[in-house]
C-alpha cells in the first residue's frame, strides 16, 4: 500500500517545481490521517527538498546548522560532565528531553542508524542486517550521543528504568556499538535478579568491540560473572588478561580479592588464554572485526585514502602492539607530512 501510493504521488510530478511543491503539500493534507502517515509524509517531505532550487537549499542547511539544539545542549551539558558535576547535567537534560520531539525515529518503512565509522557498518550488516530500507542520520544531528549521554547521567543518578529506554534507542539507531552495549550491561548487573542479561550484553559487547578499553571491559565484567559463579580459577584467567588490553585498578583489586580467598593468582598470560580457550570464551578480537580492520585499512591506502588508512591502521595497532602495523603508521604518517 505504501510503496504504490508513493509511486502514484510520483507519476504525478512534472516539470514545473512550484506547482509540484503545491501538489506534494495537497498530498501531506490527504494522507494525513492514513496508517502509513508518518512514512509518507517523510517521503513527501525528501520529494520537496528536491523542487527546492539550489538557493533554498543552501538557506535551509545553513537554518539547520545555526539552530541545532541537539548540538547546543551536548555542549552545554559536557562542561558539566567534565568537572563531574553530573547532577546539574542531568537536570539540563532532562528539562531537554522533557520538550524533545524526537527525531529520526524508525517507522514501518525505513530505519534510521548512525555509526561510528565504515567498520561498525560493516560489523552491522554481517550481524544483524537490515529489515527496513536504512536511512543514514546526519552527522550534525548527534542523536546517538544524546541518548547515550542521557542514559550515562539517568544510571549514575540509579534511575534505571529510564537509564535503560534512553540506551535502548541508543542501541537502536547503531546496534553494535560496544559502549552502548556495555553501558547497558551495567545495569543489568546491578537491578536484575540474574545475570542472564548482563552476560548476554556482555557477549555482544565482546563480538562487536575492537577499542582495547572496551574489549578489557568485557574480560573485567565475564570475571565479575565468573567470581559470582565461585569459578575463581575461570575469573581469575579473565583479569589477567583484561590487562592485555587496559591495565585496570579495578582488575588489579578483584585479583587481590580472589587471591584473599585461598586462590592462586598466579598465572601467566598463556596460561590464562589456555584457561579461556577451554572455555570457549573469545580470545581477543572477533576474528571478523580484525579481518574487517585490516581490509578497511588496506584498501584504503590502494586508493590512497592516506587519513583513512592511517586511522584503521592506529585502531590496529592499539589491539595488536605489532611491530609491522606500526612501521606501516609510520610511513602512512611521512606521506602524509611531506
Amino acid at each position: 500500500m505504501y510503496k504504490e501510493i508513493i509511486n502514484e504521488i510520483k507519476a504525478n510530478l512534472g516539470q514545473n517545481d512550484e506547482l509540484n511543491r503545491k501538489y506534494l503539500s495537497s498530498q501531506i493534507d490527504r494522507y494525513k490521517d492514513h496508517p502509513y502517515n508518518k512514512e509518507i509524509i517523510r517521503e513527501i517531505s525528501r520529494m520537496m527538498w528536491d523542487c527546492l532550487t539550489d538557493e533554498e537549499k543552501e538557506e535551509f542547511i545553513e537554518i539547520s546548522e545555526n539552530e541545532n539544539p541537539i548540538m547546543d545542549i551536548l555542549n552545554e551539558t559536557s562542561e558539566y560532565i567534565e568537572t563531574g558535576d553530573y547532577e546539574t547535567a542531568l537536570y539540563e537534560l532532562k528539562h531537554f528531553m522533557n520538550s524533545f520531539p524526537g527525531m529520526f525515529e524508525d517507522d514501518m518503512v525505513s530505519e534510521y542508524h548512525s555509526f561510528t565509522n565504515p567498520l561498525e557498518e560493516l560489523i552491522f550488516y554481517n550481524y544483524i542486517g537490515a529489515e527496513k530500507e536504512i536511512r543514514y542520520i546526519p552527522d550534525n544531528q548527534p542523536l546517538l550521543d544524546l541518548y547515550y549521554i542521557y542514559g550515562f547521567l539517568l544510571f549514575e543518578n540509579k534511575e534505571f528504568e529510564e537509564a535503560e529506554i534512553s540506551l535502548k534507542k541508543a542501541l537502536q539507531i547503531n546496534p553494535v556499538s560496544a559502549r552502548i552495549i556495555l553501558e547497558l550491561s551495567e545495569i543489568y548487573k546491578m537491578h536484575t535478579y540474574t545475570f542472564n542479561k548482563f552476560i548476554i550484553y556482555t557477549s555482544d559487547a565482546l563480538k562487536y568491540a575492537y577499542y582495547p578499553q572496551d574489549l578489557a571491559r568485557c574480560y573485567r565484567n565475564l570475571g565479575y560473572y565468573y567470581i559470582e559463579e565461585n569459578q575463581f580459577d575461570i575469573a581469575t584467567a579473565l583479569f589477567k588478561y583484561s590487562m592485555k588490553y587496559e591495565m585496570s585498578i579495578m582488575a588489579y583489586s578483584e585479583l587481590q580479592y580472589i587471591e584473599s580467598k585461598g586462590h592462586n593468582i598466579d598465572i601467566s598470560l598463556d596460561e590464562a588464554v589456555s584457561i579461556l580457550e577451554d572455555k570457549n570464551i573469545q580470545i581477543g578480537v572477533n576474528p571478523f572485526v580484525f579481518n574487517a580492520l585490516n581490509e578497511l585499512a588496506e584498501e584504503y591506502e590502494k586508493n590512497r585514502l592516506y587519513n583513512q588508512s592511517l586511522y584503521f591502521y592506529e585502531l590496529l595497532y592499539d589491539i595488536t602492539n605489532d611491530e609491522q602495523t606500526f612501521n606501516k603508521i609510520n610511513e602512512l604518517q611521512e606521506i602524509l607530512h611531506k
